[in-house]
């Protein structure tokens, strides 16, 4: 989950799990993910957790496990290793000045991200093999989409957005994906945007393939109080693309950890993006007044911090 939404308070919420011999399942969407229920007394995510702003106040940073654990808990599903490609699909109208502005911030985030000391945080996580999350991230292609949904959809439609990209050959079905549904301003995501959420993740099949994919909307003129940091001005001079950035490298992490929502997330259901949103650290002060405290590439972002899984665990920008 990422951006500054209500906590669990999306179309899907789940109950938690009982250490039973049956089965649970969890709908999102038009997509749904099978677990056992004696995997874990844990409440499961929704990829749609922590993520809006006025929830529980500015973000508050999870204090430092005392216990001998990190705070965060393995379930058994699987994490994204090796290198992750990032697409992007443009929803909407990003066309004229702003728009263009908007896709420059938000590619050069996806194509230098990798590599990062911020990505690197990810490299903290595990599977059942020992295999670790890499530190590498590629931008691999974008698709664009007028409307095939309508300015108005709800997540079945965000997932007939993903689904088209890769059915039509716009893009790859590519099970090292990560998807994102980027929306412009105008665009409304009826199952919570702005009310409870500013972005999610979730998972479907397609062909066979396991797609990993997120929604992440323009909060410019429907929310910016609720999913931008900062608002009227920012880094980058697109406050609307600024937040989304935030939004997207919540989310990519969480994507990364606990991509099909049965990896890495705590007792109550908390990825480790959310365990740090909107927390940011310490910033400092772009040449425009505004605040930043990550260089990626040729820009500078304010980006929430990440759940490192070191140490007792601990909210931070690098590992």
């Amino acid at each position: 989950m990422s951006g500054k939404c209500l906590t669990g308070a999306a179309t899907l919420i789940l109950a938690t799990v009982l250490a039973t011999a049956m089965e649970a399942q969890v709908v999102r969407g038009a997509g749904h993910t099978r677990i056992d229920a004696l995997e874990t007394r844990d409440q499961r995510p929704d990829g749609k957790g922590r993520n809006h702003r006025d929830h529980e106040g500015r973000g508050r940073a999870r204090v430092r496990s005392r216990t001998r654990d990190n705070g965060i808990y393995y379930h058994g599903g699987p994490i994204m290793t090796g290198t992750t490609n990032v697409y992007y699909i443009w929803y909407g109208d990003w066309s004229g000045t702003n728009g263009t502005a908007a896709q420059s911030i938000l590619l050069n985030l996806a194509s230098a991200i990798g590599r990062s000391r911020y990505y690197n945080i990810n490299t903290s996580y595990t599977n059942s093999a020992g295999t670790r999350v890499s530190n590498s991230v590629r931008y691999n292609g974008s698709a664009h989409d007028s409307y095939s949904q309508g300015s108005s959809i709800g997540d079945a439609g965000v997932q007939a957005i993903v689904n088209k990209a890769i059915s039509s050959g716009a893009l790859p079905n590519d099970p090292k994906g990560a998807y994102f549904v980027l929306t412009s301003k105008d665009v409304k995501e009826t199952s919570g945007f702005c009310m409870s959420y500013c972005g999610w993740h979730t998972r479907m099949s397609v062909g066979g393939t396991d797609i990993k994919f997120a929604f992440v909307g323009d909060p410019d003129q429907q929310c910016p109080s609720a999913c931008e940091e900062q608002t009227g001005v920012s880094p980058n001079g697109e406050p609307g693309a600024d937040g989304m950035a935030s939004i997207i490298a919540h989310e990519l992490n969480e994507m990364a950890s606990d991509p099909d929502l049965n990896a890495w997330y705590d007792k109550t259901g908390e990825e480790s993006g959310d365990k740090c949103a909107w927390t940011f650290g310490t910033t400092k002060t772009a040449s425009n007044g505004t605040l930043y405290n990550i260089t990626l590439g040729s820009r500078q972002y304010l980006i929430q911090r990440n759940w490192v899984n070191a140490l007792g665990g601990y909210c931070s920008m690098s590992y």
